[in-house]
């Protein structure tokens, strides 16, 4: 999966998600830090990248509507610190089951809670 990590998570969580094949880019890596979020939208959208944020600006979808961009995670965590976030991040295995696609071909898991969901405050999710 193509994702872009937005400047205010810790470049360790790129590193987690790269190491699980996904292809990682990052808003400091394109020198776009302090950018309008309006010009970071349009680096996503025109990478096709997914935007991994903690910008809860970015879960307004009258700014960002649903089917206007590759597609925006909008982490909404109890703690906002790089070590709760590199716990928060995914742990993936390859499955046992043939698949065409290496997206479905993993398993993954989110770390934080016996049950494998987040621990996040309730409350509306990101796009």
């Amino acid at each position: 999966m193509k994702v872009k990590l937005d400047e205010n998570l810790p470049v360790s969580l790129g590193e987690v998600l790269a190491a699980h094949d996904h292809d990682v880019d990052t808003i400091i890596a394109e020198d776009l830090v302090g950018y309008p979020d309006a010009e970071v939208a349009a680096a996503v959208l025109t990478d096709g990248r997914l935007l991994i944020t903690l910008d809860k600006r970015f879960g307004d979808i009258r700014a960002y509507p649903p089917g206007t961009h590759p597609g925006i995670l909008v982490l909404r965590l109890a703690d906002e610190s790089a070590v709760a976030i590199r716990r928060w991040s995914p742990t993936c295995s390859p499955t046992t089951a043939s698949t065409t696609s290496p997206a479905q071909s993993r398993s993954c898991t989110m770390a934080g809670s016996a049950s494998g969901s987040p621990e996040a405050p309730s409350g509306r999710g990101g796009v």
